[in-house]
């Protein structure tokens, strides 16, 4: 995977190396191109993403301290394994916050935030069952992030990315098995129009019954 690719789903803008290799690492982590229990050799990963070896490590200790990667003296640095008995962890706060941003969005984005999400709501609309079902996972990534983004509270961002992070390689780990991944990420149509439109309850409904439509498709293929 390029480096190009990868940073379609990246935050913008982005104040430094670090950040952008925080981004790069994290699409690698969430998409299981770095399986859970891989060793991370840092120097390849600086090479491979144009880096130097500083933003990396400084990358690696932020994925770190969202649960994404773990290091150990002497040993090195690992993938987090993934594991499905957090699910019901991570959707608690997922179903508490995830519809708070999508009220917050709705009552607070500018205009600009509200045009990218009615532009990223008609490419959801094309997405066509049966494709590429990576890409897929892609776009429903980056509706997460927009919607994070516009809700304009860098501390709440925060917490939902890297929630949603391990919500995507849970969804990721059982990819194969569920039987809608592209009806699942097109039910983002309906939230971005209310978001734009500005209905905070109706976006905040709409966020919540995504979240537990998600925990449910997980556990009828466990």
């Amino acid at each position: 995977m390029s480096v190009q690719t990868q940073a379609t789903v990246v935050r913008q803008p982005l104040a430094s190396n670090a950040d952008r290799a925080y981004e790069l690492i994290l699409e690698r982590l969430v998409l299981l191109d770095i399986r859970p229990s891989e060793p991370i050799n840092d120097d390849r990963l600086a090479s491979e993403l144009g880096f130097g070896r500083t933003p990396v490590r400084e990358a690696l200790k932020r994925l770190e301290r969202d649960r994404l990667v773990v290091a150990y003296p002497r040993r090195g640095t690992f993938a987090t394994t993934v594991d499905i008995t957090d699910l019901a962890h991570i959707s608690e706060i997922r179903k508490q916050l995830e519809p708070v941003a999508a009220a917050r969005a709705a009552r607070t984005a500018p205009p600009d935030a509200r045009a990218r999400l009615s532009e990223l709501a008609a490419a959801i609309a094309r997405l066509e069952r049966g494709g590429d079902r990576r890409q897929v996972l892609r776009e429903d990534v980056r509706v997460h992030r927009e919607i994070y983004r516009a809700a304009g509270n860098p501390y709440l961002e925060d917490v939902l990315v890297c929630q949603d992070a391990h919500a995507t390689r849970i969804w990721c780990l059982f990819l194969d098995r569920l039987p809608d991944v592209t009806g699942h990420v097109r039910e983002h149509v309906e939230l971005l129009h209310a978001i734009v439109d500005g209905d905070d309850a109706a976006a905040s409904e709409l966020a919540l019954a995504h979240v537990l439509g998600f925990e449910q498709a997980v556990r009828a293929v466990v």
